[in-house]
């Protein structure tokens, strides 16, 4: 089984180019889902999966750091993968659930924005603006994701309030780690951009009431891209057979 070949498809009928990673996470999850893999029971090496699956080793092992975040396995050092739950219930990021994490950044982040487009600074405004130009220009996943976790950084100092950024401070690598599975399984990226374009656009208008509402669609965004992964059994599952091992 050759899933080392990138396939077209993508959540809500739009067409979007799937990796490699995705094809062979949508694998593994449906044979877990399917119970081919049961609670308790160890998934196969990763040179067996390798092998079976005719992708590299890199590739694989994004795709099992997405099913241990997606709560469907946990990997024991020296022992090996195994799988804990058949459906996913609520990735974790970090040390955080997402649909806590999406709930602080609910109570946090928006008003934050309302804030920033009344307090902002012209430093503020161009460092914000910065970002923006490199994030549309970042073709790097990894580079874009540190980015991305600078500008809710740069929204959140604009603000003028340090316990604001404190905050941020506190689940930047949760968010990154989520920004970076939006991405990778999501195609949230060229969204992204968008949606943060129109949250610098309230803050330059100096509107309160058009900063919050960009915030609140951006995370609106967040939570439905979510919620298609989680709910997406076998959207990037080549096949209904079980694994090659």
């Amino acid at each position: 089984m050759n899933l080392s070949d990138s396939q077209t498809g993508g959540p809500g009928g739009s067409p979007r180019r799937v990796s490699a990673m995705e094809a062979v996470l949508g694998h593994l999850r449906g044979a877990i889902e399917r119970g081919d893999y049961a609670v308790g029971d160890k998934l196969p090496s990763e040179a067996e999966l390798c092998r079976a699956l005719e992708v590299s080793r890199p590739v694989l092992r994004e795709a099992l750091r997405a099913l241990q975040t997606m709560g469907l396995t946990v990997s024991k050092t020296g022992k090996g993968t195994f799988v804990v739950a058949s459906t996913v219930e609520d990735p974790t990021f970090g040390d955080y659930a997402a649909s806590d994490l999406l709930e602080v950044r609910r109570h946090v982040e928006i008003p934050v924005a309302g804030y920033a487009a009344l307090r902002r600074t012209p430093e503020d405004l161009d460092h914000l603006l910065h970002l923006l130009d490199r994030m549309e220009n970042e073709t790097d996943t990894t580079s874009w994701v540190a980015l991305d976790s600078l500008f809710h950084l740069g929204v959140a100092q604009a603000a003028q309030n340090p316990v604001f950024r404190r905050v941020i401070e506190e689940i930047r690598d949760a968010l990154a780690r989520q920004s970076a599975f939006l991405n990778e399984l999501g195609g949230r990226r060229e969204q992204s951009n968008g949606e943060h374009r129109a949250i610098v656009e309230a803050l330059v208008d100096g509107s309160e009431h058009d900063a919050v509402q960009a915030m609140s669609h951006h995370l609106d965004r967040v939570e439905t891209t979510l919620t298609d992964i989680v709910r997406s059994a076998h959207a990037t599952s080549p096949t209904e057979g079980g694994p090659e091992a």
